[in-house]
Formats: structure tokens, C-alpha cells, sequence
């Protein structure tokens, strides 16, 4: 069974967008620009580093860039699968974060421009909450869960954001408490603690205020049946239905990205193809199941390999 999942806001890269200028998909981002009144094919080719880290920006970017992988997929390699095979079917789909709203579009879930509604209205909603309650997110290595859940609650104003794999768990909250909780997870014998280059405290209490204005836009759109579940951050199980309330539950809470792994292998996955920008997704599964095999989309040249992965 075939598992697609898309990556998250901190994936983009100046530039990410150029190795796609010319290939057929490409034609999806000139669309998203007119949906969302932004033009899009700037934030992928001629953004610098420090304008395209913004919140309202990164998530356009990645879902924009991530749906032109997942497009240039379909048309070669995973569109010329023979569906007959069972180890050819795409069985499941999830996302890391602001991945899971291009997970929705491929199982069929999501109309692209709807999701870049959805999207743009989450990145300014976000972006307005991090100004609001300033934070930060840092990530735990070489510490299980448990422990770094302990450290954060030495403090005040630290949560478990991202539960990423066996060893990787990212902190969020205030500068002051993510500092606390970094020195705590220290003191409990974490490896390192790395700070984040992000632009708030997501997937905590801190993103409280972009709820309201995120309920809103969720609550003009039908969700069709997907073709395949959704697995999803909020409790790492997956889901034919009730994606509105999934997605608004998300915001300020914990994604489970190691859980939903294995949740995916234990539905029968045997090949994670991750379509978007980066390998970061690729490199958890190695770490969360390692006997899977990986296969990742991020420029056109990568596609040759999907398709000799795909053969295997």
C-alpha cells in the first residue's frame, strides 16, 4: 500500500519554486494566484529567506509547491500505476501540520483553490495570533515524550507542539518558558536543544486567537468523501469524514506526527512518498519505521526515482 504525505510550514526554501518553471504542473500556481489575490509565483522563485518565513507566506508557499509535486506525481509516475496491483493502491494520506490541508486535496477531500482559501485564511490568522502572543518552538533530541511533557511542565507557557519522532519532540510557548523547558529537558539527559527559526508558538494555547477567524472560513466549505483516510495530527487515527472540526482542532494542538506514522504502517503502508519541499518527512519515517520504504518529490529530477521506486 502507497502512503502520501505532504509536509509543513518550515519545509519552504527561497527558491523552491525554480527547478518547476516550465513543467506542465506549474500551470497550478498561476490558478492559486488568481483564488487567493497574491501572486504566488513570487513567494517560490524571488522571496528571500527572511520575507518568506512569515507565517501568512510560508504555509501559501509550501501548499502551493507541495500540490505542483503532488500534480507532476499524478501525471507520471503514480498515474501510470496499474490499479490492479494492490501494492500500487494509495491507501492513505496525511500531513504534518499545514500538510494535512494538501492531504485533504489528494484524497479528493479538498478542491485545490479551496484549499488555498483555507490556507491563506490560516497563515494571516496565525501570523495576527503570533503578534498577539509573541513565541517561539525549539526541538528536543535524544528525549521520549514523556520526559520532555515533564520538562514543559516545570514551567509555565511551554507545551509538547510536535510530537515528531522517537527522539524528536519540538517545545512551544513564551521565550522564557521554551528557554525553562529547553534547560529542564537538559537536565532530564536531552542531547540538544535547538531552536527554531519560526515566527510563533504554533499548536499551543498561544495560537487561541486565530480560531475564530479559522472557524469562520471552515464553516463555508463542504468537505467532499475522500477516496482514501485521512490520517490526522489531532489523534493520529484516520477519517472519512468530519475534516472542519479536525482541522480546527489542530491549531492549538499537539501533532502527532510519530503516532500517525504508525498508525499508517500498521494500516498495511509499504511505500511513504512525500511530495513537497524538503526530505524532513522522508527522514522521520526512516527513524519512526524504519523498514518502510521512502521515496520524496521535491523537484522534477526526483520523479525518475518515484518511478524506480515505484517498480520495486
Amino acid at each position: 500500500m502507497l502512503v502520501l504525505i505532504f509536509p509543513g510550514q518550515g519545509s519552504q526554501r527561497p527558491g523552491m519554486g525554480e527547478p518547476w518553471r516550465g513543467h506542465p504542473s506549474w500551470e497550478l500556481v498561476g490558478q492559486i494566484s488568481d483564488v487567493v489575490g497574491r501572486d504566488v509565483a513570487e513567494l517560490l522563485v524571488g522571496t528571500g529567506s527572511d520575507t518568506l518565513r512569515a507565517t501568512r507566506n510560508a504555509q501559501l508557499a509550501t501548499y502551493a509547491l507541495s500540490l505542483v509535486a503532488l500534480d507532476a506525481a499524478m501525471r507520471g509516475p503514480l498515474g501510470e500505476l496499474g490499479q490492479d496491483r494492490e501494492d500500487a493502491r494509495i491507501g492513505a494520506v496525511a500531513g504534518h501540520s499545514l500538510g494535512e490541508y494538501t492531504a485533504l486535496v489528494a484524497a479528493g477531500a479538498l478542491a485545490p483553490g479551496t484549499g488555498a482559501s483555507l490556507v491563506q485564511a490560516r497563515g494571516e490568522a496565525m501570523q495576527v495570533a503570533a503578534e498577539a502572543n509573541p513565541g517561539t518552538m525549539a526541538a528536543i533530541l535524544g528525549l521520549e515524550l514523556d520526559d520532555v511533557v515533564n520538562a514543559c511542565e516545570e514551567t509555565t507557557g511551554a507545551w509538547v507542539a510536535n510530537d515528531n519522532t522517537p527522539g524528536q519532540v519540538v517545545v512551544a510557548g513564551t521565550l522564557a518558558a521554551v528557554e525553562e523547558a529547553g534547560a529542564a529537558a537538559r537536565r532530564l539527559g536531552a542531547k540538544r536543544v535547538v531552536p527554531l527559526q519560526v515566527g510563533g508558538a504554533f499548536h499551543t494555547p498561544l495560537m487561541q486567537p486565530a480560531q475564530a477567524p479559522l472557524d469562520a472560513a471552515l464553516g463555508g466549505v463542504d468537505f467532499r468523501a475522500p477516496s482514501c483516510p485521512v490520517v490526522a495530527n489531532v489523534d493520529a487515527s484516520g477519517h472519512l469524514y468530519g475534516f472542519g472540526s479536525l482541522l480546527s482542532a489542530q491549531l492549538c494542538s499537539r501533532v502527532r506526527w510519530r503516532e500517525s506514522l504508525l498508525t499508517l504502517a500498521g494500516m498495511g503502508a509499504t511505500l511513504f512518498i512525500e511530495l513537497g519541499p524538503g526530505t524532513e518527512l522522508s527522514g522521520m519515517v526512516k527513524r519512526t519505521v524504519p523498514d518502510a520504504a521512502r521515496a520524496n518529490v521535491a523537484t522534477p529530477q526526483d520523479l525518475d526515482a518515484l518511478a524506480v521506486a515505484l517498480s520495486a
